[in-house]
């Protein structure tokens, strides 16, 4: 039996792939075979706010899946629409890499130590946001393309500095080239970020079972809260809302904390609120605090990039 695993085609989306299928053949025995599937998101290069956004990386996948042409599509969780595909299950979320954004700087500066003015790539509405509530006079700038695209426009003197999820950098190898890990103290991750999914048809249930050896626990708790919370505000994959959910030991047993902030691209006003529950109630725990947020006035302010 040789797993057919659909993936995107960028050097990232290959990398992750990869190694999803390697742990899944160390676990299970199992051979793979990577099958490569272009998406929406790979062909059209325009800002992703124009081009639709949610689920532009992942149609094309699930519709290989669903046709049969692959047995697992590998995603980033943080491109998955939030919605649910009857057709489909999520089996395997694997340990998830560290979720914190990092920044590749000129002179391996860090974001605070760069100039007033200088010019900070990024296509995300959520870190456009965040940068501009720090207040550190930056001017953000609109960026496509991959990884190593995007760290070239700094060594080629175009960006000062680019934005980008640490977890990506960590799947190529090119952790070295950070010049700062942002505290979420600075700025919350994507939901979903830095964990991967391993998806397969809902009738498969061999492929089920061998998905379900690579999923944990914790990093399933941690991200359904802030993919609920993500659905609970009506929110797409583009808004400007940043959460990070952990689960840690508290005095009476794994305690589930889930941080989020809602921005206006311009940087102000922004809401930043908490809430805590037990892992099991995740899916609870991201409504909860969806509804508050949106009690604060969440809504208005997604609405300026919606």
């Amino acid at each position: 039996m040789t797993l057919r695993i659909g993936t995107r085609g960028s050097e990232l989306a290959v990398a992750q792939s990869s190694q999803l299928a390697a742990r899944l053949t160390e676990l299970t025995g199992v051979a793979t075979q990577l099958v490569h599937v272009k998406t929406e998101g790979d062909r059209n290069h325009g800002p992703l706010t124009e081009i639709g956004g949610q689920g532009i990386f992942v149609a094309a996948l699930r519709e290989a899946l669903v046709a049969g042409d692959v047995d697992v599509a590998v995603h980033s969780l943080k491109d998955l629409p939030t919605a649910p595909d009857p057709r489909l299950v999520i089996a395997a979320i694997p340990v998830r890499e560290d979720a914190r954004d990092a920044v590749v700087a000129r002179d391996n500066l860090t974001l605070g130590e760069l100039p007033q003015g200088s010019r900070v790539g990024t296509g995300s509405p959520r870190r456009e946001a965040q940068l501009n509530a720090l207040g550190l006079g930056v001017d953000v700038v609109p960026i496509r393309g991959n990884v190593g695209t995007r760290i070239d426009k700094v060594h080629n003197g175009e960006l000062d500095a680019v934005v980008l999820a640490r977890a990506g950098l960590a799947r190529l190898g090119r952790i070295s080239d950070a010049t700062e890990i942002l505290d979420p103290l600075q700025m919350l991750p994507a939901p979903g970020q830095g964990a991967l999914a391993g998806e397969c048809r809902a009738d498969d249930v061999a492929t089920i079972r061998l998905l379900q050896q690579l999923d944990d626990a914790d990093t399933r708790a941690a991200v359904t809260a802030e993919r609920s919370l993500l659905a609970t505000l009506e929110a797409g994959c583009l808004a400007p809302v940043g959460a990070l959910a952990e689960v840690a030991m508290g005095d009476d047993g794994d305690e589930l904390w889930l941080r989020a902030i809602v921005g206006d691209v311009s940087g102000a006003p922004t809401i930043r609120m908490s809430a805590t529950g037990s892992p099991a109630d995740a899916t609870a725990v991201g409504e909860r605090l969806a509804v508050e947020m949106l009690a604060e006035g969440a809504a208005a302010l997604m609405a300026v990039v919606s």
